[in-house]
């Protein structure tokens, strides 16, 4: 089986769009609706953005074949399971913890990946899992603490990283039979229709008296962030796309130290920086990788 390569445009594409869903949790607290409604207008909003940008690009929305569509379905409801329980974890604990529940999804992906390979991950890329997961530690040790003031949200982002993961399998099995745009686009209005019933049910306020919030994470965390990792899944390997994204955890508890004076520690830096150290050598090993595989696939 060939390996993929990982274009540099791709992964720049993705380190940008984790940069921007980084900022999701913070904009959730100002979205002024109900946790759920946020999930919805995040992806109702982002619709006609995503379908201009589609068409301005040549990749055309339509709906595939009917085993296709359905798939597309299925991860749209993962998504929106995903955004109603993370958004309503977010309002109960801490940026940091949220966004670090909410990726442990980057390990279960990156596992899947590995799994997909049919191999053992090589002594590196053991090496950059085991940085990531100890990074994610100094985490949770520090800024995004753990205590049962907390623990309500913290399990609610914990069930939305899971459920994210089956959102990322789906999208990566489905991105190479079609493109990114209206896969984007697919995904996002089944799962905006499986938001709206389910806000309206819980009672949540669901029209905002300001739009600002809403616009920004509509178009910061759905068309930029969704838009560039969609994007990525096409051309990254699941164990980079797993490790890129633990980038995450550290912005937003950055952001949390900035806007909301939770604690932001020497710790907690040094554990940003070994996800950072973890995602440079996760990413060494696959460019040279391909290099290797190089004179394999090389036309005779």
């Amino acid at each position: 089986m060939t390996q993929r390569k990982s274009e540099p445009l791709a992964f720049a594409a993705l380190l940008i769009g984790n940069l921007a869903l980084a900022g999701g949790p913070f904009l959730v607290r100002h979205s002024g609706v109900g946790p759920v409604a946020a999930g919805f207008w995040r992806l109702a909003l982002a619709l006609p953005f995503l379908f201009a940008i589609a068409w301005i690009f040549r990749q055309p929305v339509h709906l595939p074949r009917r085993k296709l569509t359905i798939a597309i379905a299925v991860a749209g409801f993962f998504f929106a399971a995903d955004l109603a329980s993370w958004h309503a974890g977010i309002l109960l604990t801490k940026l940091g913890n949220a966004t670090l529940f909410g990726n442990v999804s980057s390990f279960f992906f990156a596992a899947w990946g590995l799994w997909l390979a049919r191999k053992w991950p090589s002594t590196l890329q053991a090496m950059a899992l085991s940085l990531a997961a100890a990074g994610c530690g100094l985490l949770m040790w520090g800024s995004a603490e753990l205590s049962a003031a907390h623990l309500k949200g913290d399990l609610l982002a914990a069930l939305a990283g899971l459920l994210y993961t089956g959102y990322l399998i789906l999208v990566e099995r489905t991105r190479g039979k079609l493109e990114p745009l209206p896969l984007l686009f697919l995904a996002s209005l089944f799962g905006s229709l499986f938001l709206l019933p389910a806000a309206l049910a819980a009672g949540e306020q669901v029209i905002p008296a300001d739009w600002t919030g809403l616009f920004a994470l509509a178009l910061c965390s759905q068309v930029i962030g969704q838009g560039l990792l969609v994007y990525a899944l096409g051309h990254v390997p699941p164990l980079v796309v797993g490790v890129a994204m633990l980038t995450q955890p550290a912005l937003s508890s950055l952001l949390g130290w900035i806007y909301y004076g939770e604690a932001f520690t020497g710790r907690d830096w040094t554990g940003a920086v070994m996800i950072v150290v973890a995602l440079i050598l996760v990413r060494m090993r696959e460019r040279g990788a391909a290099r290797l595989h190089e004179p394999e696939v090389a036309p005779s």
